[in-house]
């Protein structure tokens, strides 16, 4: 069995927990219904966001909204690069499924669609 990347991205609406938490599961859900995930196929997750947004660690909607308990969880900041995406919350999960690299289908919600238009659109 092999180990695959699943991205995902979205932003928030603005820089409180109800917004970042909200925009993460909803991006989270997503991800796992378009691609069929069961979470126990998951080696670990890893979450990115944007340096304006503080107000609460992404992986919280994952053990929240989702109850994941045992699931490997990460949070980071991206870099903080002039003309970046603001209010952005990055998702990476590790994957174990024999499904080939070009059947995984990546998500990109709200603005977050303009970072990866090609990918976006084939959805």
């Amino acid at each position: 069995m092999k180990v695959r990347g699943v991205r995902g991205a979205t932003t928030a609406d603005s820089n409180d927990r109800d917004a970042i938490v909200n925009a993460t599961a909803e991006l989270l859900k997503d991800m796992l219904a378009l691609n069929e995930i069961d979470s126990d196929d998951l080696a670990a997750v890893q979450f990115t966001t944007s340096p304006d947004l503080v107000a609460e660690f992404p992986a919280v909607a994952a053990r929240e909204a989702l109850g994941w308990k045992y699931v490997p969880l990460l949070n980071a900041v991206e870099i903080d690069r002039p003309g970046a995406q603001s209010r952005c919350i990055r998702i990476l999960m590790f994957w174990n499924t024999d499904r080939a690299q070009s059947d995984v289908k990546h998500v990109y919600l709200r603005d977050a669609v303009n970072l990866r238009a090609d990918l976006a659109s084939a959805q």
